[in-house]
């Protein structure tokens, strides 16, 4: 049997690598009024929507998840033409798009029970979950038979990473992601904090008074990690995430490419892949998120 990727729209993976790999995308909606949401990508691009957060930064944007018939109307499709489905969603500590899929699922066994329909709890999210989506993709162009792949994803996922900064913690204030950041945060105006996500939450890494010095901070979390999990060369996936700013962005990737090649982790430019951090996290980041999303490959292919 043949399956098919999908996955909720915090993936984070251009449109144009989704159509080339097959991977089909169940977009979030975003609102900046509360009352009117669109579509993330099919209503508001990401680039469109950035312009708009820079342009008015005393409005916070407000997103909001799959429904479940979004993931009726993608799995009934893929089940009647005969394949299965491997469906990579957001952690559950930010979102119910994993349950939308699941009770999802749940519709379409009725009419057919026949279906075979995984729905993962990736507990990683934006461009981490990228990289996990591209290797489910790999996966199945390799011809890993459907439950290999998923054994396979779910023995990597807790190896995801995500290492980064943020322009200022206001939107991380105003959508409730404060939590366990808020005693790095304190009362001091313009820290700018390092957050590390693993285990679908997040945790305060340190803080910094500078950009510069914070993107610093970031290439020797991800190089702390590195040497934590004693690993080789090609062994991890790395990208880089971003927000409104490429040419940082840029510079930052290009960056990292030195460093870690210095470090004795070769990585050749254009395994390091940079993408841009959509609707549905930078909502709760602001317009300046920066930093790298990390997972090990896995071993089956």
């Amino acid at each position: 049997m043949d399956y098919r990727i999908v996955s909720d729209g915090s993936c984070d993976l251009p449109p144009e690598l989704c159509r080339e790999k097959g991977v089909t995308v169940v977009p979030f909606y975003v609102s900046f009024d509360s009352e009117h949401y669109m579509r993330e990508i099919a209503d508001m691009p990401i680039r469109k929507f950035y312009e708009q957060m820079v342009a008015d930064p005393t409005t916070f944007p407000k997103s909001s998840m799959p429904s479940v018939q979004d993931y009726v109307d993608v799995f009934e499709p893929i089940v009647k033409e005969g394949n299965a489905v491997i469906c990579i969603c957001i952690t559950t500590k930010f979102s119910g798009s994993f349950q939308s899929a699941m009770n999802a699922k749940e519709m379409v066994l009725e009419s057919c029970p026949d279906a075979r329909i995984t729905v993962m709890d990736s507990t990683i999210d934006t461009v981490l979950q990228g990289l996990f989506v591209l290797e489910a993709v790999r996966m199945r162009e390799a011809g890993v038979a459907y439950e290999k792949a998923v054994e396979a994803l779910e023995s990597i996922k807790g190896t995801g990473r995500i290492f980064f900064t943020v322009g200022n913690i206001d939107y991380l204030k105003h959508g409730g992601r404060i939590g366990k950041l808020a005693g790095l945060a304190g009362s001091v105006l313009g820290i700018k904090p390092l957050i590390t996500l693993k285990e679908g939450e997040i945790f305060p890494s340190g803080v910094s008074r500078s950009r510069k010095k914070s993107l610093e901070k970031v290439y020797e979390l991800l190089w702390q990690y590195l040497q934590e999990v004693n690993a080789s060369s090609g062994e991890y996936s790395i990208c880089v995430g971003y927000g409104y700013d490429i040419a940082e962005a840029e510079a930052f990737r290009k960056g990292a490419v030195s460093f870690l090649n210095e470090k004795g982790y070769a990585v050749a430019d254009a395994d390091l892949q940079k993408y841009q951090i959509g609707a549905t996290i930078s909502v709760h980041t602001g317009p300046y998120p920066l930093g790298f999303g990390v997972l090990r490959k896995s071993p089956v292919s």
